[in-house]
C-alpha cells in the first residue's frame, strides 16, 4: 500500500459519511490535486534547478503544457485504479490491515502546504 493509498483511503473514509455516492469521485480528485501539487514542486525544484546550472532545457509555456497533460494523465490514471473493481479489492485489503488514518486537517493542509512551498520557491529563486 503505497502513501498515496492510504491518503485515497483516508480521504474516502471521511467524505463516505456525508456523500456516499459521490465518495470516490471526490476522493479521485482530491488525490488527483495532491499528485499534482507534488508534481508542480518537483518542476518548480527542477526547474530552478537547471537554470542556476545555465541549463536550457524547454520554455515556460511548453513546461505549463507538460504540466496540464501530465495532470489529466494522472487524473485518469486515478480514475481507472480507485474507480471499480480494483477499488473494492484494495478496500478489503484496507479494512483488514489497518492502514493509518490521517486527520481530516492533515488532508486538507498537504495539497495547500506543498503548493505554498512550490510558489515560494518559484518566487524566491
Amino acid at each position: 500500500m503505497t502513501f498515496f493509498d492510504a491518503l485515497f483511503y483516508s480521504a474516502f473514509n471521511h467524505i463516505k459519511t456525508k456523500h456516499k455516492t459521490k465518495a470516490t469521485r471526490i476522493s479521485t480528485i482530491y488525490l488527483t490535486i495532491v499528485q499534482c501539487s507534488f508534481l508542480l514542486f518537483l518542476g518548480v525544484f527542477f526547474s530552478e534547478f537547471l537554470n542556476q546550472m545555465r541549463v536550457n532545457t524547454m520554455s515556460s509555456y511548453k513546461a505549463w503544457t507538460l504540466f496540464g497533460i501530465l495532470a489529466i494523465i494522472l487524473y485518469f490514471k486515478n480514475w481507472i485504479q480507485y474507480s471499480g473493481k480494483k477499488r473494492r479489492v484494495k478496500n478489503a485489503k484496507v479494512i483488514h490491515n489497518k492502514i493509518p488514518q490521517y486527520s481530516i486537517w492533515i488532508l486538507c493542509l498537504l495539497p495547500i502546504g506543498v503548493l505554498f512551498v512550490s510558489i515560494l520557491l518559484l518566487k524566491v529563486l
